[in-house]
């Protein structure tokens, strides 16, 4: 088996899916997107391609070294999301050519279900208890929401009770039990993290995500000893080494993005990793039904799994375009008592819709993050 040809579709919302072809008419499908750059991603799969095409796509391991390490520069967000997309992509051939899901060649699955969030908008208490409740209407058991929207450099005291205001509408709403994430989104510097930590302790959340940006690593330790809520970290980082300071600081939840950190191969090991500081593990997924697939695949073998992200619904999918548009058949991303049962389908699991995918990327995008200012006009994290 030969791998003939590999395309990439940059589809609305905010996605880039690429399609790998092999000579006995085999297709795997794979999600390399860096959201807001997918111009660049795209160059990047076209280059490694350099190194597949005409290759038995079933060696995963040998082409993932040789994607990774085959340049003299390596790593960052482009790079590693372009091979992971690739990755996804192979591992969905080995599985078609075997007619077994992922699942089984990774070992086998430790669990029949996986338990999901949703993300829930709004700026206000009474938007996001409504937001919330819509989400458990449908049969979800958890949410995520942005803990707040542009945070000054030192926030006043009502900045801080707005937070903590939305996040106690939803806890009322809900009730104890009810998982809630918050994510700080790395808007928030050292020191005002150690303040709002400390104010929404009582609202119990499930984790609070990225409590710092990626380069403030250093603060992790006196963060994770300063609070009871468990922190987790990880959407912005690439590979496993990234992950071991966090780990010894004492993060309890991992968040690698299988579209981002080296696709289904590297981020297995970081699971792997994790499950020896005793943390656990919950992919970062705001993206689309091929990234959602991946991280099932894994989720399904992982001991140490926590709980998935999904994007359906989420107010980031703007543009005319949902996750269960480019798939055929729904029916396994359905939602049962907040989880989504183990899949059996060969390779990845999902039929993508070709002829919706072509016809996107037609259409094509280009989405960016918004940039942020503060009052005075400098530059805020979005």
């Amino acid at each position: 088996m030969k791998i003939t040809r590999i395309e990439t579709f940059a589809v609305p919302p905010r996605w880039l899916f690429c399609r790998v072809e092999t000579d006995d008419g085999l297709i795997g499908w794979g999600e390399p997107v860096v959201e807001g750059r997918t111009e660049a991603v795209r160059g990047a799969v076209e280059a490694l391609s350099e190194l597949l095409i005409g290759e038995d796509p079933r060696q995963i391991e040998r082409h993932w070294q040789r994607m990774t390490k085959g340049g003299f520069y390596r790593g960052g967000p482009v790079l590693s999301s372009a091979v992971a997309g690739l990755d996804q992509a192979l591992w969905d051939i080995l599985g078609k050519s075997l007619d077994v899901p992922v699942h089984v060649l990774l070992g086998g699955a430790v669990r029949d279900r996986v338990r999901v969030y949703g993300w829930i908008g709004g700026d206000d208490p009474a938007q996001v208890a409504d937001a919330a409740l819509a989400q458990a209407e449908s049969g979800l058991t958890a949410v995520k929401m942005n803990a707040t929207g542009r945070w000054d450099p030192f926030a006043p005291a009502s900045g801080v009770d707005a937070a903590v205001a939305r996040a106690e509408a939803v806890r009322v709403a809900t009730g104890a039990d009810f998982g809630l994430g918050l994510d700080f989104h790395g808007r928030v510097g050292p020191a005002d993290a150690r303040r709002l930590l400390r104010a929404l302790e009582p609202v119990a959340p499930l984790f609070v995500e990225e409590p710092v940006l990626p380069e403030f690593g250093a603060q992790l330790q006196a963060l994770v000893a300063g609070t009871t809520i468990p922190l987790a970290t990880g959407e912005r980082l690439y590979e496993r080494l990234s992950f071991q300071a966090p780990l010894e600081a004492g993060v309890a939840v991992v968040q690698p993005d299988l579209s981002h950190a080296g696709g289904i191969s590297e981020s297995r090991r970081i699971a792997a990793l994790a499950e020896m500081y005793g943390a656990l593990f919950a992919p970062h997924c705001p993206l689309g039904p091929i990234a959602l697939a991946a991280c099932l695949q894994v989720d399904f073998t992982t001991p140490n799994f926590l709980i998935q992200e999904q994007s359906i619904g989420m107010h980031y999918n703007t543009g005319g375009a949902q996750l269960l548009d480019y798939v055929v058949d729904t029916a396994p991303f359905e939602f049962r008592d907040g989880y989504i049962e183990r899949w059996q389908g060969a390779g990845l699991g999902v039929q993508v819709d070709e002829q919706a995918v072509r016809a996107a990327d037609a259409r094509s995008h280009t989405w960016r993050n918004p940039i942020w200012e503060h009052p005075d006009g400098s530059f805020a994290e979005w």
